[in-house]
């Protein structure tokens, strides 16, 4: 079945926020205390490692027939944990390669992709750097790829993980403006008819500003109106309300091209809201309690025919 699937042409793409996939060493350059065993967290190996092969899990069941080509991963802190992802984890017999930013995010977070080898080959990659404006911090930079496909079409990838919205939305607006500028500057550097893919957290929902900016300048938000097969109407949840704050945009040249887009929603993936009332993502930590979940966003998938 997964070799049909290939030779039909078709490309699964997922995006995950992992929510804080830390290890539990310092990094002497980075303000992760909160994440060693020490730490106010009590990071320890067992629940690293079983939020590795959990996160494995998760991107494992996004697709039944085999495993996804490309997966955009925010929140990971650095190379260890994207070695041990894919080599030591539940994904360990997966296939996995992966490229990854090193940014100057205070706290040590970046952006990955994981791609397989048999579907994607890498041409080149980059690191679009993003200049902070003065009151704001250093944030993550935008991981860019360019790859082939196994029909031989080119695909240009960029994974962001733009600015919170700590401190209020309005006073961070242009954070979030910021990053869309430097995305859509690199996008306007391609071929009119490149195939483009950009995927990640933006900590915005589909009609602020600076997404409706990239809507503007003619890239398409495929998964805007994506829900779940299991009451999912957003991939995070906050105060009993579901919010669309991770996005998939695609390039006019590959709307034709996507065939489903959707919230991954799985049951494992979800816990009761006792609070305000039906279900939301089963999280790794409620606050500073460890509860033994996945993330507290769910998987976007789109699925393309070439």
């Amino acid at each position: 079945m997964f070799l049909s699937l290939l030779l039909a042409g078709f490309l699964t793409f997922v995006e995950l926020n992992c929510e804080n996939m830390f290890d539990c060493r310092h990094d002497s350059l980075k303000q992760d205390y909160e994440w060693l065993p020490e730490g106010k967290r009590h990071w320890t190996p067992a629940r690293y490692w079983r939020k590795l092969n959990h996160i494995g899990q998760e991107i494992l069941s996004c697709q039944e027939e085999g495993v996804p080509d490309l997966v955009a991963l925010v929140e990971v802190e650095n190379d260890s944990c994207l070695f041990d992802l894919t080599r030591r984890s539940l994904l360990r017999n997966a296939g996995y390669e992966y490229l990854m930013t090193e940014s100057p995010d205070e706290r040590g977070i970046d952006v990955a992709l994981l791609y397989q080898p048999l579907t994607f080959r890498p041409i080149c990659y980059d690191y679009l750097d993003i200049q902070p404006l003065a009151t704001m911090n250093p944030t993550r930079d935008i991981l860019y790829v360019e790859g082939e496909t196994l029909s031989g079409d080119t695909l240009h990838v960029f994974i962001v993980h733009a600015p919170s919205r700590f401190g209020g939305e309005k006073h961070t607006r242009a954070n979030r403006q910021l990053v869309a500028d430097r995305l859509l500057a690199a996008v306007q550097l391609l071929p009119p008819a490149a195939k483009v893919i950009i995927a990640g957290d933006f900590n915005d929902d589909a009609t602020a500003p600076a997404l409706r900016h990239l809507e503007n300048s003619g890239l398409h938000n495929v998964t805007a109106t994506a829900t779940g097969s299991q009451g999912a109407k957003g991939t995070y949840r906050y105060q009993g309300f579901w919010q669309s704050i991770d996005h998939i945009f695609v390039s006019r040249s590959l709307t034709g091209h996507v065939k489903r887009a959707f919230i991954h929603d799985a049951p494992f993936l979800l816990e009761e809201d006792k609070k305000y009332g039906g279900v939301k993502p089963f999280r790794t930590f409620n606050g500073y309690r460890y509860q033994r979940g996945f993330s507290d966003h769910l998987p976007l998938v789109v699925r393309f025919s070439f």
